[in-house]
């Protein structure tokens, strides 16, 4: 069963950012994954962080249990 886009933002704000290791985002998008992202990593989910310390962008994909796939 697929999560929802709510649970996948959650899971998301609970890393920690990449660069500083801080918890504060000052933007978080949630979207669905791309057709070749689910094809080869089977990402549901693509959230794009923006850290409210540091300013670093990041990305993070989601599969359907919650498990993060990748982080970028």
């Amino acid at each position: 069963m697929a999560i929802a886009q709510d649970r996948a933002e959650r899971i998301a704000r609970a890393h920690a950012c990449g660069g500083c290791l801080e918890y504060s985002y000052r933007k978080v998008a949630v979207k669905p994954g791309s057709s070749a992202l689910r094809e080869s990593l089977s990402v549901e989910w693509v959230a794009t962080m923006t850290c409210g310390i540091c300013g670093r962008v990041s990305e993070l994909g989601i599969d359907d249990e919650g498990e993060v796939v990748y982080v970028g």
